[in-house]
């Protein structure tokens, strides 16, 4: 009997020293790098788990999830996700919740994760504590040097489906998604014409800002594009990168080497809408189209 009594009292203290470790587990919430590149480890640490404001936590026994234990499991009534760590399942909450209660003192731009504020105020310090073996090239955070190690490498471990086209970080395969679901998610305040990536958009809005950022060093030109840049650059250098596959001649800018290639193909796709007559170049089109002017004037 002292024996038995002696094994329950240690079964009592264990199920403490349990609860307590259980307790500081809730209230020690480890944190993750909310970079989009390190999504996959992220989803493998979550166990794809999603939670938010509906959410609830199992506690009757008959309700538990089929883990092969008596663990207790937590289940998402956003997205149906579950997992058996309560303090993973509580930084889940927060994609739902959208509580972000750690705050940037220089900018007060709010993350739901320490580890994301921490990552962010490198843009303020300028701190580049990653660096690359094989380049020396630094990064401001882990993810960052992780995708640009891929470059050396050549991995790319993120495929599209419906292509199999792959690419190094699952950033540039959600902006290739867009191509098959026609998503365009980015929209001008302005016009309301919308783009599938944000860079596109930032280029269009100069349209409506006029903002050209981008100025020549030989004459002062600006202009609001890069790529309008590079080309205006080759009148200055007399560079000619495109040639014709046919005949050889060369061009400063595709758009006339594509012009070219019309009068080998014999394509015309300018039409003109009077009297439906071809051209291979709009402004022959637009040549063409005086002489409808001049009929019209002719017969007033």
């Amino acid at each position: 009997k002292p024996s038995l009594i002696k094994e329950k009292q240690e079964g009592f203290y264990n199920s403490q020293l349990d609860l307590k470790q259980e307790t500081d587990t809730m209230m020690e919430i480890p944190t993750y790098e909310e970079d989009e590149n390190n999504e996959a480890d992220l989803n493998n640490q979550l166990s794809s788990i999603r939670s938010g404001k509906n959410s609830r936590i199992i506690t009757n026994q008959s309700d538990y999830m089929e883990t092969g234990s008596d663990e207790g499991c937590y289940i998402c009534k956003e997205c149906g996700k579950s997992f058996c760590n309560i303090s993973l399942f509580r930084i889940h909450t927060r994609i739902h919740a959208e509580d972000k209660p750690f705050s940037c003192k220089d900018c007060e731009k709010r993350f739901g994760h320490r580890s994301s504020l921490k990552r962010h105020m490198r843009t303020h310090t300028g701190e580049k504590s990653f660096s690359c073996k094989e380049c020396k090239k630094n990064f401001s955070c882990i993810s960052q040097l992780k995708s640009h190690m891929r470059t050396h490498t050549g991995e790319k471990p993120f495929s599209c489906k419906e292509c199999k086209k792959s690419f190094r970080d699952v950033s540039n395969l959600r902006k290739h998604m867009r191509i098959h679901t026609g998503e365009k998610p980015f929209s001008c305040e302005e016009c309301k014409k919308c783009f599938s990536q944000i860079s596109n958009l930032k280029k269009h809005m100069r349209i409506h800002t006029g903002e050209r950022p981008y100025s020549c060093e030989k004459c002062k030109t600006r202009f609001s594009q890069k790529s309008n840049l590079n080309k205006h650059m080759r009148t200055h250098t007399g560079e000619k990168p495109f040639s014709c596959k046919e005949c050889k001649i060369s061009f400063g800018d595709v758009s006339r080497v594509n012009a070219h290639m019309r009068i080998h193909t014999g394509d015309k796709p300018f039409s003109c809408k009077q009297c439906k007559k071809g051209f291979g170049r709009v402004s022959n089109l637009k040549t063409h189209m005086r002489t409808h002017e001049t009929f019209s004037l002719q017969t007033m």
